[in-house]
Formats: C-alpha cells, sequence, structure tokens
C-alpha cells in the first residue's frame, strides 16, 4: 500500500497547487503524510454527511472538490460543525485533500467531465490558461452538439445526465433555438458571461446564475442580434442554470479515473471510490402554477 505522501505527490502532479487561484484554499486540510492508504473516497463536499460515509467505508483518504476552510479560521473546536468534520477525519485517521480552482483549470478538469456527461464535444477551453502552451487548460469549455440539439432537448439531456436535484436545469432563451455550439463551466459561471458572448456559442450551460446579470445578459444579447441584418442577425444566447453541485459532481467520476489509472500503473493496492451521495443543499422543488406563470401575480 502507498504512503499518503506517495498519493498525494500523484494527486498534486494531476492538479498543481500553484494552479490555484490567490484566493482559494486547496491541498492537504488533514492526514500524516507517512501514514498508509488503502481506500480512497472522492466527493464534492467536505460535510459531515460525506465524513460519516467515510468512515463507514474504511476510507484512509477523502478527496473533495471543495475547501473545507475557505476563508481560514481560528479554532477547529467540535462545537463547530467545520471543527466536528475536523475532528471526525483525525479520530478515525482519514486524511483529506482539495482540489478546487486547480481541478477547474486543469486538462482534464471540471469542465472536461461536465462536457464528457453531456457527451459533448470538446473544441476548446473557453478561458485559456496563458501558462500552457499546448493550449488546453483553462477555465471552462466550448464544445459542439453533433448532431444540434434545441435549446429544449439540451436542457433534457442535461436533467437526465446530470445527479437529480430539486432545482433541476432552468432555462433563460428560446426553448426552440437550435444549439451547434455550447460554452460550460462548472460551478458558479455568471462571471464568465462577457468570455461566452466572445466565444460566439449558441448556449451556454453552468450553475448559480443570478436574476440580474442574466436579465442584462439575455436583453444584451437581444439587442445585438436586433442590431445585426435580418440575414445574418444570431439568435440570442440561450442560457441554461443547472445545480452547482450537480455540474461539479462528474469531476468526482473523473477523478477517481485518474487515480485509478495511477495506482494500476505504480502497482498499488488501492481501492477508489466515489460518494453518491446528494449534498446539494436544495432539498425540494415547488413548480409554478401554470395558470399563473405568465401572467404576474395570482387573482
Amino acid at each position: 500500500m502507498p504512503r499518503l505522501s506517495e498519493v498525494i505527490a500523484a494527486l498534486e502532479n494531476l492538479w498543481p497547487a500553484e494552479r490555484a487561484e490567490g484566493w482559494d484554499a486547496v491541498g492537504t486540510v488533514v492526514g500524516d503524510p507517512g501514514q498508509e492508504v488503502s481506500r480512497v473516497l472522492f466527493a464534492v463536499d467536505p460535510v459531515q454527511e460525506i465524513v460519516d460515509e467515510a468512515v463507514k467505508l474504511g476510507a484512509d483518504l477523502l478527496v473533495t472538490h471543495h475547501p473545507l476552510y475557505l476563508r481560514g479560521t481560528t479554532t477547529v473546536a467540535a462545537s463547530h460543525f467545520k471543527g466536528r468534520v475536523v475532528h471526525t477525519l483525525i479520530k478515525n485517521d482519514i486524511a483529506l485533500h482539495v482540489a478546487h480552482t486547480n481541478a477547474d483549470t486543469a486538462d482534464p478538469g471540471v469542465s472536461d467531465a461536465l462536457a464528457g456527461a453531456l457527451d459533448l464535444r470538446i473544441v476548446r477551453p473557453l478561458v485559456p490558461d496563458p501558462t500552457d502552451p499546448a493550449g488546453r487548460r483553462g477555465l471552462g469549455r466550448v464544445c459542439a452538439l453533433d448532431p444540434p440539439l434545441t435549446v429544449r432537448e439540451l436542457a433534457a439531456r442535461a436533467a437526465e445526465r446530470l445527479p437529480a436535484t430539486a432545482q433541476g436545469i432552468r432555462l433563460a432563451g428560446d426553448p426552440e433555438a437550435t444549439v451547434r455550439t455550447v460554452a460550460v463551466s462548472g460551478g458558479s459561471g455568471d462571471g464568465l458571461f462577457d468570455q461566452v458572448r466572445a466565444a460566439g456559442v449558441d448556449a451556454f450551460l453552468t450553475a448559480d446564475l443570478r436574476h440580474h446579470p442574466v436579465s442584462e445578459f439575455t436583453a444584451s444579447s437581444a439587442s445585438s442580434a436586433s442590431s445585426e441584418s435580418s440575414a445574418a442577425a444570431p439568435r440570442p444566447l440561450a442560457l441554461l442554470d443547472a445545480a452547482h453541485w450537480a455540474t461539479e459532481w462528474p469531476w468526482c467520476e473523473l477523478a477517481a479515473a485518474q487515480l485509478d489509472e495511477i495506482s494500476d500503473r505504480h502497482g498499488w493496492d488501492l481501492r477508489v471510490h466515489v460518494s453518491r451521495t446528494v449534498t446539494d443543499p436544495w432539498t425540494a422543488h415547488a413548480a409554478s402554477n401554470p395558470t399563473t406563470r405568465n401572467t404576474g401575480a395570482p387573482n
């Protein structure tokens, strides 16, 4: 069995900490470098429910996408829910390692996994990493749909292929518009609207889209389309908003497969698992009344 230090070295090779954003908190949070590792669990969130799953599984290492302490802390007291996570990990000899924005921009990374889940053909990064001479690393991906789908059909595919959540998939734009090219970005994506517009795609699928940025983006898109000649006018760009957790969960399967391959190459006796526990914070959804959906407030 490999030592934790050996496994962490392999993970750092996949997602170097120096490629994380300056505000991020990645790397090993808990763990003895000399401890042996025989079982690894991948998950999106380092919450108590996932840590309890790692204990039940007998995992020696938990790898999550989201950091435990993104903004730092002055205490790990078990009276706080994050402190309880730390105490549970240490008491059960479970290490915790985080790969966040360094996994977002990796090749392959979070958006590659999202595109793969939706059967999209990756063309290029949405926001290329200027330090990558091959031009394959970066944030988000620009993809092609072969054959094209309508926005409604693409949303249905996303709802079917991504893990089920209370939110499902929300749409902004014409549901019957044809989508030949689509940008995807796992996690919060409404900070990428300028890059999406510059990419010239027909649709953008991401998460955590907010009212005002979406309203301004769709209005701007419609205005740009109407200002063109009728023969060349592009359709307004469509937006598809999925749950944050759901857009990042496919990365867990990708990352687990990468570690499995490394384990085989090194001859390690390592068992790798992916948590299927839904840690999306939203638990239910009530659909609007169709008789009032387009008429404002009920009578």
